[in-house]
């Protein structure tokens, strides 16, 4: 039944701790720690390959282990898969399935087709990795076969809010899952090709070499801007939802998940018991009957700036409370995303490393001492390191051996040789980056064999003179016993069984997974039975609740049924000769391949308003003959209330649209369609979910596809379905974080910005000397091209050999002399008067494009 309720008046929800686990140590601090469930990885298709991870062989012992502990265990099934991988995919979801772990969480579309093929009831989990960040994109999930959508990390509570309206209006509700704590990536997953671009390794593979952590220098108009200390443009700081986590449960998100597969156990055990009780605090407080009385502030500890920014956190979080999170793993501490686009906050860009607790500045230097006024408490034993504004050189650091304090600063004195004070100045940083205190106590919550962290359980006892007493025992999960004495009750003369009798011994489960909830006591009379009786009883509701959890899930299966099944039919080839299809990114670009006599022409400006512009020069080029075409883009990400961008695109009434996301395969149904390359189309089932549900007229395939990938891809599918770009300058990162906002302006967002971005050209130069091109589109988000094109000219034929007939070439910020030229030679490639190598020759000798081969050319390894 529809409830006309809002959220608000609905009872709270208790949203579900999720932690990471790369290893069975991190497991176990993860459920002694408090995780109502975890997820993990196995040695295949995951989206963290670095990690220790588990192997097949591992799932019942570990789901074992987990359901006897009332906890839930996901795995990851979060990477793109290649023609060549489905059988193998497939032995291995059913593997997954059969040991009855409780959901997978999944990028792939035909992944999530195989699975609901296999079994219809085995829970999908929409991964971050497949960039929802909208209403639209959970009723695609839904419509797949998802239970429950993990939100992009860019959404702000207010989005969040609006998607739960949006979902409860259009009957496409589905449980939201959100990132409360962890690293940030900079880019929006599942959109990030940058490993890929500078060296084959693909996050939509598990392979990121967090080319986000490394420094960059700030070109502007092709000068360097001077940004002092700040080199780490691109490095956000670590996500912490702590002080905001009232709001999150008040929207209604089903889960919190704590980022860091790649995390010691420490850090599992450590994050998750201080959102765990941070949780358990905000549920008590909201359930209250006012739950809208401000929350209490606790006094206790120092009061400290604990993080880079030197921002207060506040709503009843204590200080250890964040020290501890700063301790377990931090780059500075921030909400991320949660309160809106802050460009000032986000990426602080002085460091792109762990740190831990900021403890003040050196004050002075004398007799081997080094004094700081302290910010944060310090003891011997720590770990610190001097930080003078060079993070990627090697820093002075080591344990302090003593601490002096006088009045407000502190005196600290190191092992002799362990650090060379003439490298440390007065005004460096001082971080504590190691507390052995702190670790020990963290390593003993996991430690030996004993459960150390209890879930309640639920007691009702009956019974009558003459009659055995039952106990009726309930878990928080559904799972019930019943247990009847072997002795008959008696009438008490002395100890009767009154409810604190009972509570005392029923309530002795200590080394149990349990602890007592509430009793009820529906005896009516005074009775008695011996204390053993009572203590075997409770070991045997212990026994049996412990069996039952135990139980693995039996998830509906289907043996008879095969991937295979859901390959497309086989198909002619086309007899159509190949065709060149240009991207440009002007107006200008525009005019010279018109010029060229391009057929296809693609448009991605920063102002969509230009495309009517665009539109009226190509329609009235071609007067009587169909061609050339004009097709537009929209921008990569839409989220809630940017619909009027979409609006703005089919304003321009070009001849068709290249759909990057959800929304748009919504927004433009009615229109003609080509799905470009951010549809992640890398396996023949993904290829045709989209091909016969959406009807579009092409797909671009995935820029993840090595040249053997790809010819899979094209012998498993029609190739006329697919279009290949051969020539690009890759778009690495795809962000909100505007780096021109952050560092061309003191601005927050585009309200106050000044809009750089109109008025710069700006570009972002390496470590080893690269110029990297940045974009901004209408909706503020940024994107980072490769700044050396690249090009799979030399695979040309052998495509042409398996039936592909469209070519993508495309532009970013070439001259249009420089798209002549590339045009001329690609369309010589395309009717065989040259070879792919000649093209790469005369490209890099005579435009210096410094064209590369790509990753198309990259080996065979991955396929």
């Amino acid at each position: 039944m529809k409830s006309d309720r809002s959220p608000s008046q609905l009872s709270l929800q208790r949203p579900e701790l999720l932690a990471p686990a790369g290893n069975w140590e991190c497991a176990k601090a993860a459920v002694e720690n408090g995780a109502d469930a975890i997820y993990f990885g196995l040695d295949r298709f995951n989206a963290r390959m670095r990690a220790e991870n588990f192997t097949e062989a591992d799932l019942p012992q570990l789901m074992t282990f987990l359901h006897r502990r009332g906890v839930k265990g996901y795995v990851t099934v979060n990477t793109l898969i290649f023609p060549k991988e489905l059988a193998e995919a497939q032995q291995y979801l059913r593997t997954i399935i059969a040991a009855g772990v409780d959901a997978v969480i999944v990028q792939d579309i035909g992944i999530c087709r195989l699975i609901r093929h296999l079994s219809p009831d085995f829970p999908i989990h929409a991964s971050t990795q497949m960039t929802i960040t909208s209403a639209a994109g959970v009723e695609f999930a839904k419509s797949l076969g998802c239970q429950l959508v993990v939100l992009a990390r860019e959404c702000s509570l207010k989005e969040i809010n609006k998607i739960q309206q949006q979902i409860a209006q259009q009957e496409t509700s589905l449980p939201l899952e959100v990132f409360v704590h962890g690293a940030l990536c900079v880019a929006y997953s599942g959109q990030c090709l940058t490993s890929e671009a500078l060296g084959g390794r693909s996050a939509n593979r598990g392979e990121c070499a967090q080319a986000c952590r490394m420094p960059y220098e700030l070109i502007a108009d092709g000068e360097v801007v001077n940004l002092k200390e700040r080199k780490y443009l691109l490095s956000p700081q670590d996500l912490a939802g702590l002080d905001v986590l009232p709001d999150l449960v008040k929207s209604g998100v089903t889960s919190l998940k704590i980022e860091g597969r790649l995390k010691a156990p420490e850090y599992v055990a450590n994050v998750t018991r201080v959102y765990r009780q941070a949780l358990d605090g905000v549920m008590t407080q909201l359930e209250r009957p006012n739950p809208l009385t401000p929350f209490p502030c606790r006094e206790g500890g120092i009061k400290a700036p604990l993080s880079v920014s030197e921002r207060g956190w506040g709503r009843g979080q204590s200080d250890q409370e964040h020290y501890n999170l700063e301790m377990a793993f931090s780059r500075g501490l921030y909400t991320g995303w949660f309160g809106g686009i802050n460009n000032q906050e986000l990426v602080h860009a002085r460091f792109g490393k762990k740190r831990g607790v900021y403890l003040g500045e050196v004050s002075r230097i004398h007799n081997e001492q080094v004094t700081v006024k302290l910010e944060a408490p310090v003891k011997p034993g720590d770990g610190i390191v001097f930080d003078c504004g060079h993070p990627e050189a090697k820093e002075e650091g080591g344990r302090v051996y003593a601490v002096v304090f006088k009045g407000k600063e502190a005196m600290l004195t190191f092992g002799r040789n362990d650090l060379n004070l003439r490298r440390v100045h007065i005004g460096d940083r001082i971080w504590k980056t190691s507390d052995p205190e702190l670790d020990k106590q963290v390593r003993q919550s996991f430690a030996g064999e004993n459960p150390q962290f209890q879930r309640p359980i639920d007691l009702e006892v009956y019974g009558e003179v003459g009659q055995a007493l039952i106990a009726i025992a309930r878990d928080r999960l559904g799972n019930i016993v019943q247990v009847e004495s072997a002795i008959s009750l008696v009438e008490a003369h002395t100890k009767p069984l009154d409810t604190d009798r009972l509570q005392e011994q029923f309530g002795r489960l200590g080394n149990t997974p349990f602890c007592l909830g509430t009793l009820t006591n529906h005896l009516s009379g005074t009775f008695m039975l011996p204390v053993s009786e009572l203590n075997r009883m409770r070991r045997e509701i212990v026994t049996q609740l412990e069996e039952l959890r135990s139980q693995p899930k039996r998830w509906q299966f289907r043996s008879d049924v095969s991937f295979q099944d859901l390959l497309p039919s086989s198909f002619p080839l086309s007899p159509l000769s190949p065709s060149l299809i240009v991207l440009v990114r002007n107006l200008k670009q525009l005019q010279a391949a018109l010029k060229a006599g391009v057929e296809t022409l693609y448009c991605e400006f920063e102002d969509p308003r230009a495309y009517r512009e665009a539109v009226q020069l190509v329609h009235k080029q071609r007067q009587q003959s169909p061609f050339p075409t004009i097709w537009v883009a929209p921008p990569r990400i839409t989220k809630p209330g940017e619909n009027w961008i979409l609006q703005q695109v089919r304003a321009s009434e070009a001849d068709g649209y290249l759909i990057r996301n959800y929304d748009q395969l919504q927004f433009f149904a009615a229109d003609r369609c080509i799905g470009d390359f951010s549809l992640n189309v890398a396996n023949p089932l993904t290829a045709d979910y989209f091909q016969q549900r959406f009807g579009l007229e092409r797909l671009t395939a995935s820029y993840d596809l090595n040249i053997t990938q790809l010819q899979d891809l094209l012998t498993s599918c029609p190739p006329q379905w697919f279009e290949v770009t051969i020539h690009q300058h890759m778009p690495m990162f795809h962000m909100e974080h505007c780096v021109f906002c952050a560092f061309l302006s003191t601005g927050t967002d585009y309200t106050n910005c000044g809009r750089p971005c109109e008025k710069q050209e700006v570009k972002l130069r390496d470590r080893v000397g690269s110029e990297h091109i940045l974009k901004a589109d209408v909706g503020c988000r940024n994107t980072v091209f490769n700044g050396t094109a690249q090009t799979g000219a030399e695979y040309v034929q052998r495509l042409i050999e398996l039936g592909l007939r469209n070519f993508r070439i495309e532009f970013v910020n070439e001259t249009p002399e420089q798209v002549s030229k590339t045009i001329h030679f690609y369309s010589q490639l395309l009717q065989g008067e040259i070879t792919g190598s000649q093209l790469w020759r005369e490209l890099k000798l005579q435009n210096q494009l410094g064209v590369t081969r790509g990753p198309m050319g990259v080996s065979a390894l991955r396929s």
